[in-house]
């Protein structure tokens, strides 16, 4: 013993894995962890180049896309940005159907980057009714929409949106707006469809279903949007496509990060060769309706539920789950984390303190699911939060189905 007494506010160590059921970022695979663990080089290296173009090609396939592809050495918010700064001019209007914290975030980026924004409200546990935003396009007749901004998948919710259907819905009006999709929380978790649903630019990032530490983003853009491009106006440098398009990664304004391409290397072969794109987002789906049932049954006694409540919207990333009133989700995390080493997500804004969120996506499997949803059960009980008790039980009986 050294006599240092550690203050009463310190956690124990905690040994084993923290349970690490965050909506993003997520669990980060060894062997991903491992090819990252890489000697600096020069990121103009012909054996580089080689890594580099494999990896953009292996994005293409995720994205289900043979169209352009440029990256940023920043958040997905960073994409975000260079999407709207490279096809917009300054007052151009963007119309935003409504979806939660991450629809909201994106309408106030819009207003500080000096864009028109109209939203297309909706009641955050039902999601936005495709009827509502046919009306908002159809009475555009003048054609001042010049894009349409969609969340693929709401992370703060944990529900997802129908861009096909909005697609749909632009060309049968025949609207000649851009097609945005934010798929930072659905690429490599359910299917997306960049061609097939002829969304212009899609927005995505390292994170979350690529199973990638934070560190760079991605906008997969279409023949339409470059168009757009050239006439855009709006003041840019780091994120502008044109300087990219002259650098041999046609990428990148600056540095490349290197290591976490040989990183998304591995992490795209365990997507495309080892499991196989389409029995990711089968397991995906898989493990939601588990943790979907488990909070189904929890709901019982006047207990938690789910926060989504339009089954034809839930998303098989996240499941967010509201707190009986008078309890506050915070101290149930708080307990989950500090004496059962598994670390859920909060509600954010207008959420906070009423949700909790369970991440279920990427490097994921049954009984991380199952220990965690038994940690969490536990915890209930400890927070004094009524629940009907076996909500596990329900989840193994849901994968025993499967």
């Amino acid at each position: 013993m050294d006599g240092h007494v550690a203050p009463a506010s310190a956690r124990p160590t905690a040994r084993g894995r923290l349970f690490f059921a965050n909506p993003g970022p997520t669990n980060i695979p060894d062997s991903v962890l491992l090819a990252t663990a890489r000697a600096s080089v020069d990121f103009n290296d012909p054996l580089f180049m080689t890594v580099y173009d494999g990896c953009v090609a292996g994005l293409k396939k995720v994205l289900k896309t043979e169209q352009t592809l440029f990256m940023y050495t920043a958040s997905g918010h960073g994409a975000w940005e260079a999407a709207l700064v490279n096809t917009l001019s300054p007052g151009d209007l963007v119309l935003i159907p409504e979806t939660g914290h991450f629809s909201d975030s994106w309408t106030k980026m819009c207003g500080t980057l000096g864009f028109q924004t109209q939203a297309v409200p909706c009641d955050w546990r039902r999601g936005v009714e495709m009827s509502a935003i046919r009306d908002a396009l159809a009475a555009d007749t003048a054609h001042k929409i010049k894009a349409v901004c969609c969340v693929h998948n709401e992370t703060a919710a944990g529900m997802r949106l129908p861009i096909d259907q909005v697609r749909k819905i632009m060309d049968e009006l025949g609207h000649p707006a851009l097609l945005m999709a934010d798929t930072i929380s659905s690429l490599g978790c359910y299917d997306f469809r960049m061609d097939e649903w002829g969304v212009d630019v899609c927005v995505g990032g390292s994170q979350k279903g690529l199973m990638l530490p934070t560190g760079f983003s991605f906008t997969g853009v279409s023949d339409k949007a470059l168009t757009a491009h050239r006439t855009s106006t709006h003041p840019r440098h780091y994120f502008d496509w044109t300087e990219m398009l002259a650098r041999k990664q046609k990428s990148f304004v600056g540095t490349v990060p290197v290591t976490l391409f040989y990183g998304l290397q591995e992490a795209l072969r365990l997507m495309l060769v080892e499991e196989g794109l389409e029995n990711v987002f089968l397991r995906h789906a898989r493990l939601a309706r588990a943790v979907r049932a488990c909070v189904q049954h929890w709901s019982g006694n006047n207990g938690p539920q789910l926060f989504c409540q339009n089954p034809e919207r839930y998303s098989d990333s996240v499941t967010a789950i509201l707190m009986p009133e008078g309890h506050d989700a915070e101290v149930m995390r708080k307990i989950a984390l500090e004496k059962f080493n598994v670390s859920t997500g909060g509600g954010l804004a207008k959420l906070s303190g009423k949700i909790f969120r369970i991440g279920h996506l990427g490097d994921l499997n049954e009984p991380m699911i199952l220990g965690t949803l038994a940690s969490i059960e536990m915890a209930l009980g400890l927070a004094g939060v009524p629940h009907a008790k076996g909500g596990v039980q329900a989840a193994m009986d849901s994968l025993l189905k499967a």
